[in-house]
């Protein structure tokens, strides 16, 4: 039984355009995020024949197949899903010789949850193997973003003027325990929760003790997680996280386990971290060069915190964070379907910009991400007063400047050059 019964029930993903750039660029495509995101849906969609590593029919014969000879399970209409392949690692190897050997683009799709070790790995399947980083359902994605406005609109300064509807908090509040999982959009409010709870004791009863066979305290990997959770959206540093787990959890962690553990999260794309803008800002002022921290998916976080609908509407400075973290899952996906990056801004002055829109050619935009209307002209004038401070150096300016919000029922230019977009109005 194949993975998409009927490709009428696919839901489109804005990385399709890229999956389909890269067939006709490399000889195989790997598609790379963290597990229930859609990988394998969209991989299938793609391809013309599949084989399933991780299938536990007749004992998981798939599996053993591809470990005996990892040539046998290359066979079949091209493009070949290979799904799952860091179960059996050697196929990397195998595909990378297949596609030298055929000389032909678009011979196979692989799909991937976790990066394992190079032991036994041979070759890095450079310009042979492109690989592409797929996230959980944006809004738009989803169908919770109306897509009235166009986030390269907003870059290029083109963005009409448009009424949108009103996003309430309540419903701004379950997108985000939600998340983007594919299979979640439909739950009941009060199970949203489950999924991504599920998530979580996945990844830490298996899937970590299967990256590299090394046995570690999955006490000490949920207290790093629920930090992460308790630091969304800031530069928390290592010292931080070792020092809020001591005093949140009444337990120490050495910074060199903090370090291993959160190598190991990335490996298993439970972290997305929004690395620091400075190539273009190198004037007077110092930048910071910390990442901005983010689970994958912020509903990862309620689920680590617990918190749910109710207890989020009474939390409102939780939830801010929160909300920041779903914009920037948003940005990131719309920012790479156009071929950009999603940076953050943060120097020792004090001053910051929540998240940065950097295209190829060096012209980038600047947004801050606000919950309520009422903060909206405090972060136009924060970014105004940072474009002006860089236009005084040599460095260039933000294009344009934008405030994504979150309750607001309008899309506009502001008189100040500002833009004001609704997050659930905005697509790439």
């Amino acid at each position: 039984m194949g993975i998409i019964r009927n490709t009428e029930d696919y839901m489109p993903r804005l990385i399709d355009r890229e999956v389909g750039r890269y067939l006709r660029s490399f000889g195989a495509v790997c598609i790379e995020g963290p597990k229930w995101c859609g990988k394998s849906w969209t991989a299938a969609f793609h391809a013309k024949s599949e084989i399933l590593i991780s299938d536990p029919d007749n004992n998981f014969q798939n599996r053993v197949l591809a470990e005996l000879s990892p040539s046998l399970v290359l066979d079949g209409a091209v493009p070949r899903l290979i799904d799952e392949w860091q179960e059996v690692p050697a196929l990397w190897d195998a595909v990378r010789f297949e596609v030298d050997k055929r000389g032909r683009k678009g011979q196979f799709i692989l799909t991937g949850s976790a990066t394992p070790q190079r032991k036994g790995i041979m070759h890095s399947g450079a310009g042979r193997i492109g690989r592409l980083r797929m996230r959980p359902m944006s809004l738009y994605e989803s169908g919770d973003s109306s897509g009235l406005v166009s986030l390269k609109d907003i870059c290029d300064g083109t963005a009409p003027a448009v009424l949108t509807e009103k996003a309430e908090l309540k419903k701004l509040i379950r997108l985000t325990t939600r998340g983007g999982w594919p299979g979640n959009l439909n739950a009941a409010p009060e199970d949203a929760l489950l999924l991504p709870g599920s998530y979580i004791d996945a990844i830490l009863s298996d899937d970590i003790g299967r990256v590299d066979s090394i046995k570690r305290s999955n006490i000490k990997l949920r207290l790093l997680l629920r930090s992460l959770a308790r630091n969304e959206s800031t530069t928390a540093t290592i010292r931080l996280l070792k020092n809020d787990i001591r005093e949140k959890d009444g337990e120490d962690i050495d910074p060199e386990t903090v370090s291993a553990y959160l190598d190991i999260f990335d490996r298993l794309f439970l972290i997305d971290n929004q690395p620091p803008f400075s190539n273009r800002l190198r004037s007077g002022v110092r930048v910071k060069q910390t990442e901005k921290r983010h689970l994958s998916d912020p509903s990862l976080a309620c689920a680590l915190l617990g918190a749910t609908n109710e207890k989020l509407l009474g939390d409102l400075e939780t939830f801010g964070f929160l909300f920041e973290a779903l914009c920037e899952r948003d940005l990131k996906i719309y920012a790479e379907s156009l071929g950009a990056r999603l940076y953050h801004y943060q120097d020792y002055a004090g001053n910051e910009i929540d998240a940065v829109i950097e295209f190829p050619d060096g012209n980038w935009c600047a947004a801050e991400i606000k919950l309520g209307a009422n903060k909206i002209d405090e972060a136009a004038e924060n970014l105004v007063r940072i474009r002006n401070l860089i236009a005084k150096g040599d460095d260039r300016p933000p294009a344009a400047l934008c405030v994504v919000c979150g309750m607001s029922d309008a899309a506009y230019k502001r008189a100040d050059g500002v833009y004001v977009v609704p997050i659930t109005a905005l697509k790439p």
